[in-house]
């Protein structure tokens, strides 16, 4: 026995060491997960069909106002958004923060649909250190996927018409 608990000593010692040291830059590190932690609030604001929440989350400009219009037109049109994203990259420059997401979803107009699958990549814009605001997003991100359907069927309707 009293072998045994001098094998396990030093990693008992070793693994205790390492979880009682805190981050290098306590600052910085909780930067980041305020950082994490509003884009995923985004991501749930959306999936949630919460138009007062996506809102909160971002500032008010008018370049926001079509994603905020976008995403409740999907509200509007789907009643399932299920939707996840993988943070790529954050670069951070003074107050302003890119934050680079690929994502996936489904969009479901109801229970039992097969819905629409998409994927994509896209930047977005947050600036703040304390409290962390959308203030731009760009590339191919899910808000939209409404009018991105719209067209679609649209585009294909043209194209029966075409053939005939």
């Amino acid at each position: 026995m009293t072998r045994l608990f001098v094998l396990w000593l030093p990693l008992i010692v070793f693994l205790s060491s390492c979880s009682s040291k805190g981050p290098q830059y306590p600052e910085d590190h909780e930067r980041f997960r305020r950082i994490d932690t509003a884009v995923e609030s985004l991501r749930k604001a959306y999936v949630n069909r919460d138009a007062s929440a996506l809102e909160s989350l971002m500032l008010p400009l008018d370049a926001l106002e079509r994603v905020q219009r976008d995403a409740r037109r999907d509200f509007d049109g789907f009643q399932e958004i299920a939707l996840d994203w993988t943070i790529e990259r954050i670069v951070i420059d003074g107050d302003n923060i890119d934050v680079f997401v690929h994502w996936q979803g489904q969009w479901r107009r109801e229970p039992g649909d097969p819905g629409i699958r998409q994927r994509g990549h896209g930047r977005l814009q947050w600036v703040g250190v304390q409290s962390i605001l959308l203030k731009g997003v760009e590339g191919d991100l899910p808000f939209g996927m409404a009018v991105r359907q719209a067209v679609s069927e649209q585009a294909e309707v043209d194209s029966a018409k075409g053939q005939r």
